[in-house]
């Protein structure tokens, strides 16, 4: 089986002549499946940058990558957009819900995307909302729940195609100390799988216990110490 994520040599930089940036520089990422890998660094370290291609959302400058062996960046537009809402589920930092529609109504909107029968995509969600605990909650919209709540929301959503990535985007960093590290723990236990790889973005120093590994990036650079210093912390 390949990787989840193979990157090679991923570079990315904005501007031109001298106010151009690198913001990412020869990048080479992997991520298996069945490990939550996780991305830290300070602020305009590149992170970001790097997730977004990582995830077909940033066409790199140069490099590959390539999710469950197929070269992502060699799609044409229209069946890259179709690979990224069949295999790839994204979990943005401020849940990105939509108020006036329902829990179970957010989390259907991938399916509805990709051709469902809306009656199919709704049993679906409401199926994915009771896999992150919010079985009693389908009906109401996201201003009747709390912030784990919300952020559990998303998940269902990032999940409910079941796809083989899973990128979380600083996902704790709404939710107090307690909240954030039930909800990394639950995505851990619930959500983690043979087939699934989960790559979480954070700064939140409470949740690294939870980590596979852990990969370090500054100043565009992927530290290689990173990955032996924090390899196991969830062990």
């Amino acid at each position: 089986m390949p990787p989840a994520i193979q990157s090679t040599d991923l570079t990315k930089s904005f501007g031109e002549g001298a106010a151009r940036t690198v913001a990412v520089n020869h990048a080479n990422f992997t991520a298996e499946f069945g490990k939550m890998i996780y991305l830290v660094g300070p602020s305009g370290s590149g992170k970001t940058t790097l997730l977004s291609m990582i995830s077909g959302i940033l066409k790199p400058d140069s490099g590959t990558v390539t999710v469950d062996g197929v070269d992502i960046w060699g799609l044409g537009g229209d069946a890259l957009a179709k690979f990224r809402l069949e295999r790839i589920g994204f979990v943005f930092q401020d849940y990105h819900l939509f108020p006036r529609l329902t829990t179970a109504e957010n989390v259907a909107i991938p399916l509805i995307l990709k051709g469902q029968p809306w009656r199919t995509a709704i049993a679906a969600a409401d199926k994915a909302l009771e896999v992150v605990g919010l079985k009693g909650r389908i009906d109401l919209p996201p201003v009747k729940l709390s912030g784990g709540e919300q952020q559990r929301v998303a998940i269902a959503r990032a999940i409910v195609g079941e796809p083989e990535l899973l990128i979380l985007d600083e996902p704790t960093a709404s939710l107090d100390g307690d909240t954030g590290r039930s909800i990394i723990s639950f995505v851990r236990e619930h959500i983690l799988s043979a087939t699934r790889a989960i790559v979480i973005v954070t700064h939140d120093a409470r949740i690294l216990e939870f980590a596979d590994s852990i990969l370090e990036m500054e100043d565009g650079v992927i530290k290689p110490q990173a990955a032996d210093a924090f390899a196991g912390a969830s062990a």
